[in-house]
């Protein structure tokens, strides 16, 4: 499960892309009861989400020229040069080469082989998020993805990680799940899905899909359609894993709800 011990390999940052920053600002803080602290001019305008004082993500403004709105989630790199020779070697794209931020991190943006974007994340004196897997966080992560075997070959050689199969309840195929390398089930922290097995999703071709924790899914998607957001996807509830929804922004970038089963501590 997510957390913020992170480790080599798992989420730890995700932000927001948007062409209307002030809005989703507002959207956001609406949402989960985060507050905004803006970038300086050193970060480009750069800014963070926190909650608790701990920082949950980042935003930065995006051109409609530039980008679609979007969520992009990031893992944890040791050395993000050598995660980027990893991605070509393995057949995917970098579009972003690996940057200093500040004395912050170092930081890279990469496209899989199936073309779904992904970024990295080098600490220096920033560690990654402050609060993961608790309400109003970052709790999990799906790539949805063409070919799932490809996909989990692909990010195995980039980044060690293993997969397993939990079934889903009732019978009826089943769900793979992401760890990092050797970390057993407690290194849980995603999944990859078929892109066609969720119309709604397929519509976006290839992309990773953060989750974020409350305390009640169906009173978060109200709130999404209050602040001027909509549902995608219909909230519905598994077994042994929780009540979770897809809804977008009021700019359309999508993420998901997800109310656990079972809320991991951070």
């Amino acid at each position: 499960m997510l957390t913020t011990r992170h480790v080599d390999g798992a989420p730890n940052w995700t932000d927001l892309g948007t062409p209307d920053l002030d809005r989703a600002v507002e959207f956001y803080t609406g949402l989960f009861g985060w507050e905004y602290v803006a970038g300086g001019p050193e970060t480009g305008g750069y800014g963070m989400f926190t909650l608790d004082g701990k920082t949950v993500a980042g935003a930065m403004t995006v051109t409609e020229e530039q980008a679609e709105p979007s969520w992009s989630v990031y893992f944890r790199s040791a050395d993000a040069d050598a995660t980027a020779r990893a991605v070509e070697q393995a057949g995917g794209t970098v579009p972003f080469a690996p940057m200093d931020v500040l004395d912050l991190g170092r930081m890279a943006g990469f496209k899989d082989r199936a073309g779904a974007f992904f970024g990295v994340w080098q600490p220096k004196e920033n560690p990654g998020l402050g609060a993961m897997g608790v309400p109003r966080s970052l709790c999990w992560a799906e790539l949805y993805t063409p070919d799932v075997p490809a996909a989990a070959a692909f990010y195995d050689a980039v980044f060690g990680w293993e997969t397993a199969h939990a079934p889903f309840p009732g019978g009826g195929g089943s769900y793979t799940v992401i760890r990092t390398g050797g970390g057993g089930a407690e290194a849980d922290f995603g999944g990859f899905v078929p892109l066609n097995a969720v119309a709604t999703r397929a519509v976006a071709g290839p992309h990773w899909l953060p989750y974020f924790e409350v305390d009640d899914c169906d009173a978060a998607v109200a709130d999404v359609e209050r602040l001027g957001g909509k549902l995608t996807l219909e909230p519905m509830e598994m077994e042994g894993v929780g009540k979770f929804a897809d809804v977008a922004d009021p700019a359309g970038a999508e993420f998901a709800l997800i109310k656990s089963a079972q809320v991991p501590q951070s």
